[in-house]
């Protein structure tokens, strides 16, 4: 269908996608793995659910990262929605505090579930997942996962991304 044309509507552009993209609210999560390949996390705002049965999640990341080959060679990863008030552990799975690897866990506290991937203690709830398929999609990689188990923290307020900024999303 061939309308008029909106106004504010541009092509989509790489650049006008991200500024689109900056409209949308996304809660923020750290992913993170652990196993004979090495340990590592990131920061994500692209983290969905696929399924109940079984318990099935994706994860989405930048091919350039080396966190796709490790979670790939792990086998395994979780998935931890951060609380309001998390935006350093945020920047410093971003990777803009100079850190990298296993060094970024000296920031909060850490423990595991099933698999071994660091689970985040403050973490409104952590998914522990063993990998089922990474399937790549233009400049990124669809990390799918099935749950093995799951964690439900304290309650509490979440840290989104909106309008390139962390803000709360009140209880």
């Amino acid at each position: 269908m061939n309308g008029p044309i909106v106004p504010g509507m541009t092509s989509a552009t790489p650049q006008a996608y991200r500024d689109g993209m900056a409209h949308v609210a996304g809660h923020v999560h750290i992913v993170t793995t652990a196993g004979e390949a090495g340990t590592s996390g990131f920061t994500a705002i692209a983290v969905a659910s696929v399924s109940d049965d079984p318990p099935t999640m994706l994860v989405c990341l930048n091919r350039k990262s080396l966190n796709g080959g490790l979670i790939e060679a792990n086998g395994v990863f979780a998935v931890n929605a951060l609380p309001a008030g998390a935006e350093v552990l945020a920047e410093t799975f971003a990777g803009r505090r100079g850190l990298s690897g296993a060094d970024r866990f000296a920031f909060g506290s850490w423990s595991t579930l099933s698999t071994g991937s660091p689970v985040l203690d403050e973490a409104l709830v952590s998914f522990d997942c063993r990998l089922a398929e990474i399937r790549p999609v233009a400049t990124h990689i669809i990390v799918i996962g099935q749950v093995v188990a799951v964690r439900v923290g304290p309650a509490g307020a979440a840290l989104a991304y909106f309008d390139r900024a962390y803000r709360p999303i009140p209880r």
